[in-house]
């Protein structure tokens, strides 16, 4: 049986709902205490994630639930950045594929055929 690949799951700071990581937008504080939006979600430092709808940047931004999180004040050109991101739509990801065993067919009656080992 295949494993389930599990997807990583994060919050919202403005609506708090649960999201697959990769559908949501990450703002970085830098451990030298910069502000920057992370396409990558792999810089170090402390993270908090948006969704990428107006409704969300802006709730985000106006009731300083970011700039709370991240403990830093939150600048103007990542303010816009933030609402320059909502306008870019999602990378495509790519299609999950998956290996299903089809039954063999049953052997002609006589002697038995020897057991073989399935194909991976």
């Amino acid at each position: 049986m295949p494993k389930v690949r599990r997807l990583p799951q994060r919050q919202c700071v403005a609506c708090g709902q649960m999201r697959v990581k990769r559908e949501l937008i990450r703002i970085v504080r830098t451990p030298d205490g910069a502000v920057r939006v992370d396409p990558t979600g792999k810089l170090s430092g402390r993270g908090a994630y948006v969704c990428p709808q107006a409704s969300c940047i802006d709730r985000a931004l106006h009731e300083e639930r970011l700039a709370r999180t991240l403990e830093r004040t939150i600048p103007e050109d990542i303010a816009e950045g933030l609402r320059g991101a909502q306008v870019r739509p999602a990378p495509p990801r790519a299609p999950v594929v998956r290996r299903i065993l089809l039954p063999r067919p049953e052997p002609p009656a006589g002697k038995p055929q020897p057991r073989r080992r399935p194909a991976l």
